[in-house]
């Protein structure tokens, strides 16, 4: 499994917006492949488990306990959902903030487009 690349971060953490935005949506994206990894591995059991016993009670066990598992992963798939509904909202805002500023202007420290005629910011 190929882990992704997330900037370098020292202890004079100096981050924008955007950078907040994509390391957030790096760590859903690593707790969605760690989950993916453990249904894999919830199947292999149930195929393993299938090939070397016809024990209707060791399967019905074995079934219960992969049901609760991938509820709890269903659980934990809505929180996730959650943290990238939040973080969505965290860039519409930014974006709507930043809309009409020009990053000319002192007080803008945003990351956006600049838009203003009174550079040559196209």
């Amino acid at each position: 499994m190929s882990m992704p690349n997330i900037p370098d971060i020292t202890p004079d953490i100096n981050l924008s917006k955007k950078d907040i935005a994509n390391l957030l949506l790096s760590s859903i994206a690593m707790e969605e492949l760690g989950l993916a990894e453990i249904i894999k591995a919830q199947g292999r059991k149930l195929d393993k488990i299938t090939k070397e016993t016809c024990d209707i009670n060791i399967l019905l066990e074995a079934n219960s306990n992969v049901n609760q598992l991938l509820k709890t992963i269903v659980k934990k798939e809505m929180l996730l959902l959650m943290k990238l509904e939040s973080i969505v909202d965290f860039t519409e805002l930014h974006e709507m903030k930043c809309k009409n500023h020009c990053r000319h202007e002192k007080e803008c420290e945003c990351e956006c487009e600049c838009e203003c005629e009174d550079y040559d910011c196209k």
